[in-house]
């Protein structure tokens, strides 16, 4: 699979997720003992799996936008991956770090989210690192 193939499927996809965050059917409450967040609205667990609230939704949309425009060249697909790559390690070491791993009670990123970002900056960075690079030529006249 090409890089701008990856975006596409990862735009969509967190397009998807940041849409069903918003579904209540798809959420359950937080478990007894779950941290406290100071946005508290929409806070449950998506899936009864993945601690969510609505800053995350927000941002799952957003990066799932940014997936789909990605998609259109390869430069910006590649861009984009590399950029995942960043982001979701750098969650995926802070949701290892209590008072970090919900972001100062904004957005939660505990729990099974630390090995889904794991998973998600390491198949980005295949895909933004190690792909080849398609060169583009010019239309003949």
């Amino acid at each position: 699979m090409e890089t701008r193939y990856f975006a596409l499927i990862v735009g969509i996809r967190f397009l998807l997720v940041g849409l069903l965050g918003f579904v209540p059917n798809f959420l359950q409450p937080p478990p007894p003992g779950a941290p406290d967040m100071v946005v508290s609205m929409g806070y449950g667990f998506l899936f009864g799996i993945f601690p969510v609230n609505i800053l995350h939704n927000l941002v799952h949309l957003i990066i799932g936008g940014w997936g789909i425009l990605a998609y259109g060249q390869d430069h910006t697909a590649r861009f984009f991956s590399q950029s995942l790559t960043g982001i979701y390690g750098v969650l995926a070491v802070m949701g290892l770090i209590p008072l970090l791993n919900v972001t100062f009670g904004l957005i939660p990123i505990y729990g099974y989210d630390v090995g889904l970002h794991a998973i998600t900056a390491a198949v980005a960075a295949y895909f933004g690192f190690s792909q080849k690079r398609h060169v583009e030529m010019p239309a003949r006249t």
